[in-house]
């Protein structure tokens, strides 16, 4: 069984960039994956020559969007990844909230994965 979590990271940007960088292929291939592509619904996402594939399941221009690994799809596992965003209206920063489910023994490794991704993302917007 997965288990969900929640980790928050504050940001320094536009949320108009920040969007882009969530919900293009393009935008997700300079900090998530090597590469990532979509036709309809479905995204591409590769690491070192693996593709994985998810499902679009929501997205709310300039808030969040969330996809379901195939994957997990087929095996009946109510998860998802999802990527939320908003802007503090005193200070102009903007918390990223990404939600994710992993197993118990890789909860841990699946926080540090995300935290290095969120960093890439911070490097490159300069945030």
């Amino acid at each position: 069984m997965k288990e969900k979590y929640e980790i928050e990271y504050l940001f320094k940007t536009l949320p108009r960039i920040l969007e882009n960088m969530i919900a293009s292929p393009s935008g997700l291939s300079e900090w998530f994956a090597d590469d990532v592509n979509s036709k309809d619904d479905i995204f591409s996402f590769e690491w070192d020559g693996n593709i994985e594939k998810a499902r679009l399941v929501n997205h709310k221009v300039n808030s969040k969007i969330r996809f379901r690994w195939l994957t997990d799809e087929e095996e009946g596992l109510d998860t998802y990844f999802e990527i939320s965003y908003s802007v503090d209206p005193m200070t102009s920063s903007v918390a990223v909230n990404v939600t994710d489910f992993a197993y118990k023994e890789d909860k841990e490794s699946a926080i540090l994965l995300w935290d290095q991704q969120i960093q890439n993302l911070k490097r490159i917007l300069g945030a």
